[in-house]
């Protein structure tokens, strides 16, 4: 029932449509709008009609007013949702607070502390420093210096001597001047170079998608030839060559048993096919699991032995290294590496085999990555569309235009006379699989990469695995340039292929892109703010990054909503990337440091139900005429225990993201005070940015 207010309203005849508003509010009631008819279209000269479009006008105006205090209304409730939001927000950043860990005590065994330190409390010092400045220009604000830009600063200083009034004021255009003369040419240098590696390294990418563009114009595509000579044993026509499956694991539980039950299920003739299992665990449990697990498919009839090292040098190199010294390794042409989360299809083989058949200079075959957990949590889909990015356009487009791009150590076949020829592994960095490709690329071998052929795996799900992850695929590049440089110089490639890789593989994507990405992002456009006469225009703080974040999404188009978030975060982990890149550079406590990424096994958790599908005509295919039910209700069993533990996770505080996520918030309140709009938001973002990764607000918890 409307209120008497409203009487008039209700004595006017309807015309039109009526429009039904509802408030939220329960203490509003409803109320029918309507909408113009045609007569309040029309002009004409009669005053009966003049007195009647009148009231339609005053009618209109009041049906306007109440559209405003709808609109009001409903504003008014979406604020006050915000406000909620941020009092949650702040009530799950106080929990985390109280029950986190720092990463200081947590921190890697074999990191220097006084090399972390010394990282840290560099950025400390920054944060101090802009916090008192902020003090001081919030001051100088309110003392009367509101400039606009920094000419109007100069001008005011010295054409109007006399208006330095008291000690502030004199401090305050002291600083000015102490910033033009002194602070700005030398921060306004630096970030002019910033800025053109920023454009070499943006240009360098525009290329790589121009090229994928160009080989999906053109349908480039590696084909195999085919051979039509029958096999003896399997009876399929094909090109079935001796080849070797190589699994490295080191106590990764939650994983050995998807991973040998693929490689079990390759199709390939046996009498072609070898499985060595190579367990480098110091856990006695992990090591009699994975053997049981070797035992039951020898049982089944699969071609598959257990191999555990005594002593456990070189870390993956040196197991790979181990497994190539057996006597029997000499009978086999090529070999296949898949890591414990890896579960290559049943047709894997036939598939990139036959591509060595009369291609002798061909060293390696290497398929992509596709990620079963990559809808798992916002970390995941972030990484989905950063390892995109590197499969399809980066190395596709090396593999076509180069015949060269870096070994992911897994997921790969090769030719073992191209690893013996460039040496075999080697256990001097942390990248062995970068290591021996580009060995192999200077003894003239051939890479070909197919991106149509996946192999599943899964990305880490928590912060703390992926940042260990990110800290040895950036510093063990710059240990290899390190020992690689002498060896490229003297090399005798063609002077593009050593320019491709001095400049652009090792430089370029691997020192220069850390750098000026914490440099050019963290450190000087934050200074900027405070020393407003060195400037970083616009299109480097907004135009390019949005540009170039939507290339790296275009081969996930389905991640596009993430283009934002992923933008902020890329930026965010430059600070781990940057402090690996120096720790490689110069060999620093932690560029020797050796983590195995933390699975959680979820992709064996999907398996189950076809394990149990097809488990009847699998037993009886081998001869077993009793599935064994009760490994997978174990399996079951298992999962759901993990899931409950999952309760029991902790965050871990990390102390560098907080300190720049208190450094680009106080550079950001800095910037309201010169009304610098574009630079003001980026700041905020992406010191909220550091501010949830600091407090591990994003991914999965860790153990």
């Amino acid at each position: 029932m409307a209120p008497a207010s409203f009487d008039w309203w209700k004595k006017e005849s309807h015309r039109g449509t009526p429009v039904v508003v509802k408030m939220e509010n329960p203490n509003w009631s409803m109320v029918e709008l309507e909408s113009p008819s045609e007569e309040d279209f029309l002009i004409s000269d009669s005053p009966s009609r003049s007195r009647d479009n009148n009231k339609s006008r005053n009618k209109n105006a009041k049906q306007l007013t109440w559209v405003l205090l709808l609109k009001a209304h409903k504003a008014a409730g979406c604020l006050t949702s915000i406000a909620s939001t941020f009092l949650s927000l702040g009530s799950v950043v106080r929990r985390r607070v109280a029950s986190g860990r720092t990463d200081s005590e947590t921190s890697m065994v074999n990191e220097s502390k006084a090399v972390k330190s010394r990282f840290y409390s560099c950025i400390k010092l920054f944060l101090w420093l802009s916090v008192v400045l902020l003090v001081f220009e919030v001051s100088a604000y309110f003392k009367g210096w509101h400039f606009g830009t920094p000419k109007l600063q100069l001008e005011y200083i010295f054409t109007s001597p006399i208006a330095i009034k008291g000690i502030f004021d004199l401090m305050y255009s002291g600083w000015v001047l102490i910033r033009v003369e002194y602070l700005a040419p030398p921060l306004q240098f630096l970030a002019n170079a910033c800025i053109i590696l920023f454009f070499i390294q943006s240009m360098d990418r525009l290329i790589l998608c121009l090229g994928c563009f160009w080989i999906r114009f053109k349908k480039i595509k590696p084909v195999p030839k085919h051979d039509d000579t029958p096999d003896l044993e399997s009876g399929d026509k094909g090109y079935f060559p001796m080849v070797l499956i190589q699994i490295p694991m080191c106590n990764e539980k939650e994983v050995y048993q998807q991973s040998i039950g693929a490689v079990c299920e390759l199709d390939w003739p046996k009498s072609k096919l070898l499985i060595q299992v190579l367990d480098d665990s110091d856990d006695p449990t992990t090591q009699t699991l994975i053997k049981e697990e070797v035992h039951k498919w020898q049982q089944e009839g699969a071609n598959i032995v257990y191999r555990h090292r005594i002593i456990r040098d070189g870390y993956k190199a040196g197991n790979l290294k181990s497994a190539m010294n057996c006597s029997y390794v000499k009978d086999y042409e090529f070999v296949a590496i898949f890591d414990a989360d890896f579960q290559p299809t049943p047709d894997f083989l036939k598939r990139t085999v036959p591509h060595f058949k009369d291609n002798e200079q061909l060293g390696l075959v290497q398929a992509r990555w596709s990620f079963v957990n990559k809808d798992e949590n916002l970390l995941t889909r972030l990484q989905n569309i950063n390892l995109s990015f590197h499969f399809e356009v980066e190395q596709q487009v090396n593999s076509v235009f180069l015949n060269f791009f870096g070994f992911n150590g897994t997921a790969g076949v090769w030719r073992i006379k191209a690893l013996e020829d460039s040496g075999g592994w080697l256990e001097r960095t942390t990248v062995e699989d970068m290591d021996i490709a580009v060995r192999a690329h200077l003894q003239g071998w051939k890479f070909i990469f197919l991106n149509d052929v996946e192999c599943q795996c899964e990305v880490p799900e928590s912060y703390e695995a992926y940042r260990k992850q990110q800290h040895r695929w950036h510093s063990g590049p710059m240990q290899l340039f390190r020992l690689c440089l002498p060896d490229i110089i003297k090399s005798k490639i063609s002077v593009w292929k050593k320019f491709n890789l001095i400049f652009l593989f090792f430089l370029l994507r691997k020192l220069i892109l850390p750098f000026y990405s914490f440099t050019l992002f963290c450190i000087i456009l934050p200074m900027t703010m405070f020393v407003p006469e060195a400037e970083l225009p616009t299109w480097v703080v907004c135009y390019i990054p949005a540009t170039m974040s939507f290339l790296n999404i275009l081969p996930a188009p389905k991640s596009f909503p993430f283009i934002v978030p992923y933008l902020l975060f890329e930026n965010t982990m430059s600070v781990t990337k940057f402090n690996a890149m120096i720790s490689g550079l110069f060999q620093l406590g932690s560029a020797y440091e050796w983590v195995v990424t933390k699975k959680s096994g979820r992709s064996s958790e999907g398996d189950l139900v076809s394990l149990v599908a097809k488990e009847p005509k699998t037993t009886h295919q081998k001869g077993s005429s009793v599935p064994n039910f009760s490994e997978v209700k174990m399996e079951i069993k298992q999962q759901e225990q993990k899931a409950s533990r999952k309760k029991k996770k902790h965050n871990r505080i990390y102390m560098k993201e907080l300190t720049l996520a208190f450094l680009l918030l106080t550079a950001s309140a800095r910037s309201l005070l010169s009304a610098q709009g574009i630079h003001f938001y980026f700041l905020l973002f992406q010191g909220i940015s550091f501010l949830l990764v600091g407090l591990d607000l994003i991914g999965e918890q860790v153990d």
